[in-house]
């Protein structure tokens, strides 16, 4: 970013800068409340920051100061209280300046409310709605409440709003409005503004996670007749490498009958401890040893040559789960009953 006038900053950009002016240990833990959008906009801006004037960097922290301090005043007795003390304060012209910077958080949309809301009663409100509008609203929710309501909904409308959140990129601004004034209507809770207007198959993997195992692969089942190509790509999300550690011993064992010894040392290469230990608990000290001067004496390799042999272990786990040879453990919904 080259250097511009403190007028002409973006939020993103202020806020690269007050990261930074408030050093590492301040920054991890605002960075910890922000969603994934926020952290992705300000990490772009923290790149591209380059010389900082002083003057805008103490800008910026004093129009943060002004912030909080308005709010603070708004949580105590209001609107009406705050403008009263802030222009006692700074007088009439900043105290509506500042306001105005706080109106867009003052206003809690409609997406927002409805994240407060237990997903039981929500149900009865959306189960009517047309599946495009269902799928919308599935995409705004965290993944607990999105697996809940999605397994609560009629079957034979479950797999198609799976198959609209999965195909869901990009909505226009004009119909969130819309959708967000119905929602406004039906909620008085206040919650935290959050907008996130995708969705995606990796939305739709996550929600799948956390469902029930014979819900999940009846809505697969739907998608795979009428995509196959969006329910392999959802599948191969629904399970990644690092995942190895949700199965049990027994299971760890089966997968690694159907896998080539150098396709695990390649796949290991890049694999966290747990997963390494969780492998080497299950093969004799021989294999695992033999395993370890494998990966010792390949060297350097690709990344994708890594992610490539990963991947095949993924589809040999996926196959044995559909094949019902193996049990993937730490799932949500009820627990897998095991005889």
């Amino acid at each position: 970013m080259a250097q511009v006038n403190y007028e002409e900053l973006t939020g993103a950009q202020k806020a690269a800068i007050l990261i930074i002016g408030l050093g590492t240990d301040v920054a991890s833990k605002i960075l910890k409340e922000l969603n994934e959008i926020e952290i992705e906009k300000i990490t772009v801006e923290l790149a591209n920051l380059k010389d900082v004037a002083p003057s805008t960097e103490d800008n910026v922290v004093k129009e943060f100061s002004e912030i909080i301090t308005a709010q603070q005043y708004i949580n105590q007795g209001g609107v009406e209280y705050a403008k009263n003390l802030l222009e006692s304060a700074v007088g009439h012209s900043k105290a509506v300046e500042i306001l105005k910077r706080l109106e867009g958080s003052l206003k809690t949309t409609g997406f927002a409310r409805i994240k407060n809301i237990d997903p039981k009663q929500l149900i009865n409100f959306i189960q009517h709605e047309h599946p495009q509008t269902i799928a919308l609203i599935l995409t705004q929710l965290s993944h607990n409440q999105s697996a809940t309501l999605l397994g609560d909904l009629e079957p034979e409308i479950q797999s198609e709003v799976a198959l609209r959140m999965a195909t869901m990129e990009k909505i226009s601004p004009e119909i969130i409005s819309e959708l967000e004034g119905v929602l406004e209507g039906q909620f008085e809770e206040v919650g935290t503004r959050d907008l996130s207007i995708s969705g995606g198959t990796k939305t739709v993997a996550e929600v799948l996670n956390l469902m029930e195992s014979s819900t999940e692969k009846a809505i697969l089942e739907t998608i795979e007749g009428e995509n196959p190509e969006l329910a392999a790509e959802i599948k191969n999300l629904m399970f990644v490498f690092e995942d190895l550690i949700l199965l049990d011993d027994r299971s760890v064992q089966r997968v690694l009958k159907d896998v080539e010894t150098k396709d695990l040392a390649i796949s290991l290469k890049a694999a966290s401890d747990d997963v390494k230990e969780k492998i080497y608990k299950n093969v004799s000290e021989r294999v695992a040893s033999m395993i370890k001067e494998e990966i010792e004496f390949m060297g350097p390799m690709r990344l994708t040559d890594v992610e490539s042999a990963q991947q095949k272990i993924v589809e040999t786990i996926r196959r044995l789960q559909d094949e019902g040879q193996i049990i993937v453990a730490g799932r949500g919904g009820k627990e897998e009953l095991v005889v």
